[in-house]
């Protein structure tokens, strides 16, 4: 009998820049390495460069955006709508074994905006095939989140040039 291959769960967060691009060079190497790989980005739309750059991988790696264009100010319904939308598909593809990693990339900041509960993302995290790498990024981890993580990354900020007044560049920031 052939052994599976464990995937583990990984939690990016902290205040520092680098949680989402850390998850987008993992989804890199995953597709590299032939995986098939799903990407949902919480609070955002598709109006960042990787969409153009990971649509070159179609054939590996899917991403899909549950927000609206701009830095959301205030919740509405419609981002908790998108919110809970984006958690049922990710949940969908945790399901699916067509991938072997996904990403749940701003989920801890969508639980932090209680777009969703807690339980409702621990829920999908706990239903994690063992063979399937998981990745949650985001601001503000929960800590029952970061319990059950096998792997949590902080970045930390020790200087950025938006205190200098730089705003997002193209490429770069987005």
């Amino acid at each position: 009998m052939k052994s599976i291959e464990r995937g583990y769960i990984q939690v990016y967060t902290g205040d520092g820049k680098g949680k989402t691009t850390a998850a987008l060079g993992l989804a890199l190497r995953a597709a590299g390495a032939g995986f098939n790989v799903f990407i949902g980005q919480f609070l955002k739309a598709k109006t960042s460069s990787e969409y153009k750059a990971l649509s070159r991988f179609k054939d590996l790696i899917t991403i899909k955006a549950y927000g609206r264009k701009g830095l959301l100010k205030e919740v509405s319904p419609i981002d908790i709508k998108l919110a809970r939308d984006g958690l049922e598909d990710s949940k969908r593809a945790i399901l699916s074994n067509k991938y072997k990693l996904v990403i749940l990339d701003e989920a801890s900041v969508a639980v932090h905006l209680n777009l969703f509960p807690i339980e409702a993302l621990l829920e999908v995290v706990l239903i994690k095939p063992p063979p399937l790498e998981l990745v949650i990024t985001g601001r503000y981890a929960h800590r029952r989140l970061i319990e059950i993580a096998d792997l949590v990354t902080e970045m930390k900020e020790i200087k950025h040039y938006y205190k200098k007044g730089i705003t997002g560049r193209r490429g770069i920031e987005y």
